[in-house]
């Protein structure tokens, strides 16, 4: 028999029990976060992410056109690691070309290459790789071994040979001892502040609601675009800080170089700032309490971990995930650091991805201000 007691203790936690369950049918974004979540999860880890990748772009500069080229050309597509996607016509668009990462690799085949190879003076195909990601170009590099001894075996025109009829030269460009940390500082520095930014500003409408002062805010004389950049400049100055702390501690700890214009860094680095503190003051004002804005900015942050390039090779996503990845500013945040500190670029040769920052902040923004706006109304 059950005791009076143990019934009103079972009662008590049914009560709740039915209270918890009524208020998360109520609570839909909650409900719809718990789902989700684990979904993205199953499908960015099962489908999107690769850690070989495959069909890398490449360009060629063919020193002389022969039938001995070609095969060496046809067997790097072979491997499924290379994808040819330009020929250019000298040294200099081939290094621009790389520095710029249009192309992860090029292969220059020299003049005379096939005449060498008839006297049996092993000539040198040379491979250049981007190696500022050393997991994304480490398996192709490795593959090219494999070339000398399979590249022009049923080619009858060259004669039999027992040692390899050519060496294969690559030389790992921005990263040659593939030092991990060369990658990862810097895409720490896009990710903290991702991560950073997105909570400060998500809390940033709700918790005026949650505590009462939002109706002294809309007293103001003041319009949606003045409260939001309001809000949203001193996160801009502490982003700045925390970005100048992580620089200068991977320079000093872990001697990451920064080759190219330390002001273009943060210039750049403070447009990344803007954008995710515009992204996450959206969420704000999406969400009808803090916790909601929480798992808003952890479900936004979880695609852009997975999908930016930051733990997994860009290039070995397939299509579609390339495409959800350039909806996302951190996917072009870690081309630019990366490429300032290990490559030394530009602006002209970063403006690609410096316009997909500025296009994403003024989306953000504009949702933001339409949001609130009908938030006031």
């Amino acid at each position: 028999m059950i005791g009076s007691g143990t019934r009103m203790f079972l009662r008590r936690i049914g009560a709740m029990l039915l209270k918890e369950v009524l208020q998360l049918r109520r609570d839909r974004v909650s409900l719809a976060t718990m789902i989700t979540i684990p979904l993205m999860q199953l499908l960015l880890f099962g489908y999107a992410i690769n850690t070989q990748p495959r069909h890398l772009p490449t360009a060629v500069l063919l020193q002389e056109q022969s039938d001995v080229g070609r095969s060496i050309l046809s067997a790097m597509k072979n491997t499924r690691y290379f994808e040819i996607v330009r020929e250019v016509r000298d040294e200099a668009e081939f290094d621009r070309l790389l520095q710029s990462g249009t192309v992860l690799f090029g292969v220059e085949i020299p003049a005379n290459f096939e005449r060498d190879l008839r006297r049996g003076d092993r000539p040198a195909l040379l491979v250049a790789a981007d190696a500022t990601d050393p997991v994304g170009s480490g398996a192709a590099l490795a593959a090219l071994n494999t070339l000398t001894t399979t590249a022009l075996r049923w080619d009858r025109s060259i004669p039999e040979f027992t040692a390899p009829p050519f060496d294969v030269r690559s030389h790992a460009r921005y990263n040659p001892a593939a030092v991990s940390q060369l990658n990862i500082v810097p895409g720490l520095l896009g990710t903290i502040l991702t991560l950073t930014m997105l909570i400060f500003t998500a809390l940033a409408v709700t918790r005026e609601t949650e505590r009462g002062t939002m109706e002294t805010l809309l007293a103001m004389p003041i319009s949606p675009v003045e409260i939001m950049l309001g809000k949203i400049a001193p996160y801009v100055v502490i982003g700045f800080l925390q970005g100048s702390l992580i620089v200068g501690a991977g320079t000093l700890l872990f001697a990451v170089p920064i080759l190219g214009n330390l002001a273009l860094l943060a210039t750049l680095t403070t447009l990344f700032i803007a954008t995710n503190l515009s992204v996450g003051y959206t969420f704000s004002t999406l969400a009808q309490n803090q916790l909601q804005a929480m798992q808003m900015a952890m479900m936004y942050f979880l695609p852009n971990l997975l999908l930016s390039g930051f733990l997994f090779p860009f290039a070995g996503m397939p299509t579609w995930a390339q495409w959800v990845g350039e909806t996302l500013p951190l996917t072009h945040y870690l081309r630019i650091v990366r490429s300032i500190m290990l490559k030394g670029s530009t602006l002209a040769e970063l403006r690609y991805d410096t316009l997909s920052l500025v296009v994403l902040m003024l989306i953000a923004m504009t949702i933001a201000v339409t949001r609130f706006r009908r938030t006031l109304d």
